[in-house]
C-alpha cells in the first residue's frame, strides 16, 4: 500500500504512559493507518532512527486569539513540538464582538494579556461578529497548528450588556441571552468557556474585566449550559495568590463543578515569595475537588518576568496601581511622583501580592537614558543603597528619570520548588500564556524544557510520563481523545525529537517582529527534528516546510 507518510525505525512513546517501543508508523489521509514493521512505499519517508516519536504536544493555555491573525505559524509554540493549542483563556478575547465594541475588546487584551494597543490595532483583522464566525474565520485563514477555542465570558457579556457589563451583574433577560450565545458557541465547536476572578485582570479604562462582575446566578446559568449540552470544559483564573486557595475560592470551584457536571481547570498553583511550602499544602487542601475534576494548572518553565512602567502588568493586582493603566505617559509619571501613591503602594506591599516588593530580586534589565545604563543588571535594592534612598522610591524614581522606558525583571530563584507540582499526576502542566505578555515573559517553550530539563537532566519522571503530561492528558481534558496519542485511527500529529538534545533556550531573546515592529520575547528550541500536523511535515530540522496543515478543533469531532 502507498501511504502519505512513513516514519521508519523510531522509538515510539505513545502518549498514554505505556513503555516505549520500536516501530514504524504509516500515515494516510491525516490519520495513523498502521503501526509495526511496515513495508510498502510512501509519498514521504522520515528516518527516525535514534529519535523519539511522540504525539504532537497539546498546549492547553494560550492567548493566540489575536496573534493568529498575523502569524499563521503560531510562533513560538510551533517551534517546540506543539501541534494543538487551546486559546480564549482567562475570560478575555476578541469574539463575539460588534464593530462598536472593538476598542473595548482591544483594551481588554492590552490590560489582561499585555499586548500593545498599536500591535493589536494593526494586526487584528475583525472578520467576524459572532463566535462561530470567529472560528470559521480561523479555519479559512489557515494555521500551522490545530486550534481549539474556549469561549471567553467577557466579550459575551459585552455583546449583550454593552459598557454596563463592566459595572454590574446581568439581569435575568440578559443572563438568558448570554447563556444562549455560549450554548451557540459550544454547539458550534468551542471546547467550553472561560472566566476570571483575579483582581489583576482589569479591562477597558482600568475597570474590572467584565466577567469578574458575573454573579452566582449568572455563573449557574452558564455552567448549566454545559450540563445541558453534555460537553465542554470550564477554565477559571481562580486564586489571587498562586500558592493559596481561600475557602471562598474553593467554594466557587465546588459550585462550578456541581452546576456544570463538567471538568473545571483552574489557575493555578505555584510557589510564591514568602509563602514557603504553602503551595504543597494547598494541593492537599484541594484534593477532594481535584478528584471531582477540578484540575489545577502549573508551570514547568521558570520565568523571569520583565515589565515596563508603561504597562506594569505584574502590579495590576494592587488596587492603587489600577489607575495607572490606559493613561498617557505624562499622567503616569505624575502618579509615580505622587507621595500619596507611594504611601499607598508601600502599605499594600505589607500584604503579600503577586508582586511582593522583594527589591533584592527586582533587576534593572534595560535603561534607555545613557546616564542610567550603569545600573543595568543590578538589583533595585543595591542601586537604592548606592543612592542613599528607599528601594521603593528608587524603583519609581528610575522609571520617571528614564521617561518610563526602563525595563525591570523579577529574578527567579526557585525552579526546584516547582518539582512536586510538575510531578503530581493530578495537575495539568501548562499555564504558559503563549501569545500573551509578549514583552514580559515567554514560557511557550515549556514542552521542550519539561522533556530536556525535568525528564532528561533532573530525572523527575520517566519519559513516558513526561510525554503523557504534554499530550493525552490535556487532549482528553478538552475532549479530543484522538489527539495526544499514537494509535491506529488517531490523528497523525507528531513531535519527533532527539532525547539527548531536546531543550529550550535558557533566556528569551527580543525580536521586533510584531505588527508595526512591536517588541516581543521569544524562546527558541533545539532537538525537535520534525513536527508533523495532520500527516504533513510542518517543520524539518527547525525549518518551516511551507504548509499550514492545522485545523480548527471543534468539540464533538471524531478526530
Amino acid at each position: 500500500m502507498a501511504y502519505d507518510l512513513l516514519i521508519k525505525n523510531g522509538t515510539v512513546v505513545d502518549g498514554t504512559g505505556a513503555a516505549r517501543y520500536r516501530a514504524d508508523i504509516a500515515v494516510a489521509a491525516g490519520a495513523i493507518a498502521e503501526i509495526g514493521k511496515i513495508g510498502g512505499s510512501a509519498r514521504r519517508t522520515i528516518d527516525a532512527s535514534d529519535l523519539i516519536v511522540a504525539p504532537g504536544f497539546f498546549d492547553p493555555h494560550t492567548h493566540y486569539d489575536a496573534q493568529m491573525c498575523w502569524d499563521p505559524l503560531i510562533t513560538c509554540s510551533s517551534w517546540h513540538g506543539v501541534t494543538s493549542i487551546v486559546m480564549g483563556n482567562c475570560g478575555v478575547g476578541i469574539a463575539p464582538c460588534r464593530p462598536q465594541d472593538r476598542e473595548i475588546a482591544t483594551w481588554d487584551l492590552v490590560n489582561v494579556e499585555g499586548i500593545p494597543f498599536d500591535v493589536l490595532n494593526r494586526g487584528i483583522t475583525w472578520e467576524w461578529e459572532s463566535f462561530p464566525q470567529f472560528m470559521d474565520a480561523a479555519q479559512r485563514r489557515g494555521s500551522a497548528l490545530n486550534l481549539g477555542f474556549l469561549a471567553p465570558l467577557t466579550p459575551f457579556r459585552h455583546m449583550v450588556m454593552g459598557e454596563e457589563s463592566m459595572e454590574r451583574a446581568a439581569r435575568p433577560d440578559e443572563r438568558a441571552r448570554i447563556k444562549a450565545l455560549l450554548k451557540e458557541a459550544v454547539a458550534a465547536g468551542a471546547v467550553g468557556f472561560s472566566l476570571t476572578r483575579v483582581r489583576q485582570h482589569i479591562g477597558y479604562q482600568g475597570r474590572p474585566l467584565a466577567c469578574r462582575l458575573a454573579d452566582r446566578e449568572e455563573l449557574r446559568a452558564y455552567a448549566n449550559a454545559l450540563r445541558e449540552l453534555g460537553k465542554g470544559t470550564i477554565e477559571i483564573a481562580l486564586n489571587q495568590d498562586l500558592a493559596l486557595v481561600t475557602d471562598e475560592e474553593a467554594e466557587l470551584l465546588d459550585f462550578m463543578l456541581t452546576e456544570s457536571a463538567r471538568p473545571v481547570t483552574w489557575l493555578g498553583l505555584a510557589p510564591t515569595a514568602g509563602r514557603g511550602d504553602a503551595h504543597v499544602q494547598t494541593l492537599e487542601k484541594m484534593a477532594p475537588l481535584m478528584a471531582r475534576g477540578g484540575i489545577p494548572q502549573v508551570i514547568a518553565y521558570p520565568s523571569e518576568p520583565q515589565f515596563s512602567m508603561r504597562n506594569p502588568f505584574l502590579l495590576a493586582s494592587i488596587e492603587c496601581w489600577q489607575r495607572v493603566f490606559n493613561q498617557p505617559p505624562e499622567a503616569q509619571k505624575q502618579i509615580y511622583r505622587d507621595p500619596k501613591f507611594r504611601d499607598a503602594f508601600r502599605h499594600a506591599l505589607q500584604t503579600p501580592q503577586i508582586f511582593a516588593g522583594r527589591w533584592d530580586r527586582v533587576r534593572i534589565d534595560e535603561a534607555a537614558d545613557p546616564a542610567l545604563k550603569r545600573y543595568e543588571g543590578r538589583m533595585v535594592a543595591e542601586v537604592a543603597h548606592q543612592r542613599g534612598a528607599d528601594p521603593l522610591d528608587t524603583f519609581l524614581d528610575l522609571a520617571v528619570e528614564d521617561d518610563l522606558r526602563i525595563r525591570y525583571a523579577v529574578s527567579n530563584r526557585g525552579e526546584d520548588r516547582l518539582a512536586g507540582l510538575i510531578k503530581d499526576p493530578r495537575t495539568l502542566v501548562g499555564q504558559a500564556d503563549g501569545g500573551a505578555h509578549v514583552d514580559m515573559i515567554c514560557m511557550a517553550g515549556y514542552p521542550t524544557h519539561l522533556i530536556g530539563t525535568w525528564v532528561r537532566e533532573k530525572q523527575l519522571m520517566p519519559l513516558e510520563e513526561g510525554v503523557r503530561r504534554l499530550t493525552s492528558q490535556p487532549a482528553d481534558l478538552f475532549g479530543f481523545p484522538q489527539r495526544g496519542r499514537i494509535a491506529p485511527g488517531a490523528a497523525a500529529d507528531f513531535a519527533i525529537f532527539d532525547l539527548d538534545n531536546i531543550g529550550c533556550a535558557q533566556r528569551p531573546e527580543s525580536r521586533h517582529d510584531l505588527p508595526g515592529g512591536g517588541l516581543r520575547l521569544v524562546t527558541t528550541s533545539r532537538g525537535v527534528e520534525y513536527t508533523v500536523v495532520n500527516g504533513e511535515v510542518l517543520y524539518e530540522h527547525g525549518q518551516h516546510q511551507g504548509s499550514l496543515p492545522g485545523q480548527v478543533l471543534r468539540s464533538g469531532q471524531a478526530r
